[in-house]
């Protein structure tokens, strides 16, 4: 199934050139134009409001007064995000925008030399950036004290599914409910590394009659010997294309009402699938590993996490085999990633036995330094359990100072 387009209501205030405005909005890629009227309306005059996911208002020199008009387009509806479009403004302008409410402010280029290809494809990238970000602010508020933690991988075999798999673990040792997902489709391993048999898939509750909602989610759930709740990847790759952008982002709300974490394992690469965790998500696990092709693709990624507008204080780096003799120092691999690690994991030969044997090396008693870390990275995202359930598991704390 194909992900649905964003449908976008064009208000024209004051606008001079109306084929012009046309011109760019209409070739939008991904991006709807559910209406376009003049004077536009919620508060823009009586025009009566289309159905959209996003307000774009397209302000001209003669526009009579934008800011009230966002202001009232942000008042009657709060959960739909407002772009505003001008060619020329008034000083402060910008900032006005910004204060009564606007999502996002895009410049359209005075000249008729502009590459307009290239300015159809930023407005559209602008217009995707405040839908997002006006829908995690919309889930979140609605999702207290229920967190989704989406964990990328930008290059293979960095560990982001043993990351997965053990914070999920750790997380539920701790005494929180936790659902883990498998959003690799075609190849995803989170149930091998889990020790968990395929009975019913993603891809079956995909396939399910109905909407979605916890009770029924349940039921597609494989249970883990500690309690957590995995919903497997299908057992085939061409069942992939079942699961659709448009049901994940039906099956995470229930997964976050029903739960006080969600574990997102992720394929590589920013998929379709993987842009809507991350829309969906309150936070992000970045896994890399200590190879300068592992560092330079987390580098792109969050980069690339920046551009789509989330917040870098929401995103926690986590470097696997971070105490490995590669010939590259711990300081010469935060200076190629831009930051320090806040989780450093070390080499041990348990954690290929805990993978081979399908028990997340968190839940191994012999006490290893990848164990303990994980169990660290747990108590980052739940520090209130991590105060109650005693004080040995400060072994788990690994400072970059200690393996850099």
């Amino acid at each position: 199934m194909m992900e649905r387009s964003i449908q976008a209501a064009v208000a024209l205030d004051g606008v001079r050139d109306r084929e012009r405005i046309e011109a760019i909005v209409l070739r939008l890629e991904g991006i709807e134009v559910a209406g376009m009227m003049d004077s536009g309306f919620n508060g823009l005059g009586d025009v009566a409001e289309p159905e959209a996911d996003v307000l774009v208002l397209a302000c001209g020199e003669e526009a009579t007064d934008p800011p009230a008009n966002v202001q009232a387009a942000v008042a009657n509806r709060p959960d739909r995000p407002v772009v505003v479009l001008f060619d020329s403004a008034p000083n402060g302008f910008v900032n006005k925008m910004f204060e009564v409410g606007a999502e996002d402010i895009f410049a359209l280029p005075a000249s008729a030399d502009a590459d307009w290809q290239l300015v159809t494809d930023q407005l559209a990238f602008t217009i995707q950036k405040a839908v997002a970000r006006k829908s995690r602010a919309v889930s979140a508020a609605g999702l207290e004290g229920s967190r989704m933690i989406c964990v990328l991988g930008p290059k293979g075999g960095s560990g982001k599914t043993l990351t997965a798999a053990n914070l999920a673990v750790a997380l539920a040792a701790d005494g929180q409910r936790v659902v883990a997902v498998d959003l690799d489709l075609q190849f995803g391993d989170l149930g091998l590394a889990m020790g968990l048999q395929p009975r019913q898939t993603i891809f079956d509750l995909a396939r399910s009659s109905g909407s979605l909602d916890s009770e029924k989610v349940e039921g597609y759930l494989a249970r883990h010997v500690s309690g957590v709740g995995v919903l497997l990847a299908p057992t085939r790759p061409d069942h992939a294309s079942a699961v659709s952008v448009d049901f994940l982002r039906e099956l995470y709300p229930a997964l976050r009402g029903m739960s006080d974490y969600v574990i997102v394992d992720t394929p590589t690469g920013f998929t379709a699938e993987v842009i809507s965790a991350i829309d969906a998500s309150s936070d992000v696990c970045m896994v890399s590993a200590l190879d300068t092709l592992a560092l330079k693709n987390t580098k792109l990624g969050l980069e690339t996490l920046a551009l789509m507008g989330y917040e870098q204080e929401r995103v926690k780096l986590v470097l696997n085999r971070a105490d490995s003799n590669v010939g590259l120092s711990g300081e010469a691999a935060a200076t190629v990633v831009g930051r320090h690690p806040d989780v450093l994991v070390p080499s041990h030969r348990d954690v290929v036995r805990a993978i081979n044997s399908g028990t997340p090396v968190a839940l191994s008693p012999s006490g290893s330094g990848a164990g303990l870390a994980f169990q660290h990275l747990a108590r980052i995202y739940a520090p209130v359990a991590a105060q109650t359930n005693g004080t040995t598991r400060n072994r788990g704390l690994f400072s970059w100072r200690r393996h850099g």
